[in-house]
C-alpha cells in the first residue's frame, strides 16, 4: 500500500482496508502495554512523564474529549512536564481527542516528530518457526534483565535502562522477553511480547550491531509470535518508525501490513 501522507489529518492515517474499530482496540492495547508508573489522568488525557527513551511513556495520550478547553489542559500538562524536567510531547493518532487537536497544536507551533506505523498481522499461529544456527538457543529473560541487555546493545545510559525496566514492571499487562544466544551463550538478538486477550504486541525487537543482516530478527519474531499464539493470541501488532526500512522489510516479510500511523507534536528543540 502507499505510505500514509504525513501532511494528512489524523483521521486519514487509517488503512481503509482494516476495520477502524479493530484498530482502535489495538491502540487501547498498546496504551496499556506502555503504561509507566509516572502517569496521571487529566480530563480525558493520560499524561506520562517517565524519564526514559521511549516517547510513548513520556507524552500525552489524548484518549478522550474531556470537558476543559484544550488550552487549559495543555497549561496543566506543561507544568507537569516542567516539574519532571521533560519537554512536553503529545502523541497524535487517528483516535486522538478532540478531533482537531493536531490542527490546534500545529497552530501553536508544535513540531512533528517520529512518523510511526502500527503494523498488524492476522493469525500468527500460521507462521513457520525457522531453526536456529547449530548450537544456538532461544532463552527467556526476566523483563528487567532484558531491559539491561537491550540497553547494552543500544548503548543506553543507566537512567534510561532503569526507566525501561521500571515501565515494564509497572505495566498492567505482563511482558515476556526472549533472546537468541550463540554457541557461547551470548545473547545477540531479543524482543518482548505483551499479550492482552487475543491480541499480542511485539516490543523492543533489537539485534546486536555485530549480527545484523543474518535473519535473526525474523527468527526471533517467529518464536515470539508462536509462543503468544500458544497462549491464545490471534492477532499481532507492532510499532515501527516509518523510515526504518530494514525493520519494516522484516515485518512485511512475516506478513504484517500497515494498520495506522501516529506521530508526535512537541515543544522546543530538545523533545527528541
Amino acid at each position: 500500500m502507499k505510505p500514509f501522507a504525513t501532511d494528512a489529518s489524523p483521521g486519514q492515517w487509517l488503512n481503509p482496508a482494516v476495520d477502524a474499530d479493530f484498530l482502535s482496540r489495538i491502540e487501547d492495547a498498546s496504551i496499556n502495554a506502555s503504561a509507566p508508573r509516572e502517569q496521571v489522568w487529566l480530563d480525558g488525557w493520560l499524561v506520562r512523564t517517565c524519564p526514559g527513551k521511549a516517547k510513548r511513556a513520556r507524552c500525552i495520550n489524548a484518549v478522550a474529549a474531556g470537558r476543559l478547553p484544550v488550552a487549559a489542559r495543555l497549561a496543566q500538562a506543561r507544568e507537569m512536564f516542567r516539574q519532571a524536567g521533560l519537554p512536553m510531547v503529545v502523541r497524535m493518532t487517528p483516535f486522538s481527542q478532540p478531533p482537531r487537536l493536531d490542527e490546534l497544536l500545529a497552530g501553536q507551533g508544535m513540531t512533528t516528530l517520529d512518523d510511526t506505523r502500527v503494523m498488524v498481522l492476522s493469525d500468527p499461529s500460521r507462521l513457520p518457526v525457522e531453526g536456529l544456527p547449530p548450537g544456538w538457543s532461544c532463552r527467556e529473560l526476566a523483563p528487567a534483565a532484558y531491559a539491561a541487555t537491550v540497553g547494552a546493545w543500544r548503548g543506553s545510559p543507566d537512567d534510561q535502562v532503569r526507566a525501561h525496566a521500571g515501565r515494564v514492571a509497572a505495566a498492567p499487562v505482563p511482558y515476556r522477553a526472549l533472546v537468541l544466544c550463540d554457541l557461547a551463550g551470548q545473547a545477540l538478538c531479543g524482543g518482548q511480547y505483551v499479550r492482552e486477550g487475543d491480541l499480542v504486541g511485539l516490543y523492543d525487537i533489537f539485534t546486536a550491531a555485530s549480527h545484523r543482516g543474518l535473519g535473526l530478527a525474523r527468527r526471533l519474531c517467529q518464536w515470539l509470535l508462536q509462543a503468544a499464539a500458544r497462549e491464545g493470541a490471534r492477532t499481532a501488532y507492532l510499532q515501527v518508525e516509518a523510515d526504518n526500512a530494514p525493520a519494516r522489510a522484516v515485518y512485511a516479510g512475516l506478513g504484517f501490513i500497515d494498520g495506522y500511523s501516529y506521530r508526535y507534536r512537541a515543544e522546543g528543540p530538545d523533545a527528541h
